[in-house]
C-alpha cells in the first residue's frame, strides 16, 4: 500500500500549506495598519541607513586625501567602512522589526 502512504503524506503537507495560508491570512488581518506605505517607508529607512554612513565615509575620505596624501585610498577604505556600518545599521533595524512583530504575535 505504498500508494496509500504518499496519498496520506500529501494531504498532511496540502494540511500544513492551508494551515501556514491561514496563519499569514490571521497575521494580515491583526496588522491592517500596515499597508504598502508601511513597506515602501522600511524599504527606504533601510536604503538610507546603508547609503547615508557610505557617503559620509567617501566624503571624508576624499577630504583626507586631498589634506594628507598617501599611497592609500582613504576614500575607498572610509567608503568600505561606512557600507559596513550602513549593513549593520539596517540589520539591526530590521531585527528590531521583525521582533516587535513577533511579540505582537
Amino acid at each position: 500500500m505504498p500508494e496509500n502512504n504518499s496519498l496520506e503524506r500529501s494531504q498532511k503537507q496540502f494540511q500544513k500549506q492551508i494551515g501556514k495560508a491561514e496563519q499569514r491570512r490571521l497575521a494580515a488581518q491583526k496588522n491592517r495598519d500596515r499597508s504598502i506605505w508601511f513597506g515602501l517607508g522600511a524599504f527606504g529607512v533601510i536604503g538610507w541607513s546603508v547609503v547615508t554612513p557610505t557617503l559620509v565615509g567617501v566624503a571624508i575620505g576624499w577630504w583626507v586625501d586631498r589634506a594628507y596624501p598617501s599611497h592609500y585610498s582613504w576614500t575607498l577604505m572610509l567608503m568600505f567602512c561606512g557600507l559596513a556600518i550602513g549593513c549593520v545599521t539596517a540589520w539591526q533595524w530590521i531585527t528590531t522589526e521583525s521582533q516587535r512583530d513577533d511579540s505582537k504575535k
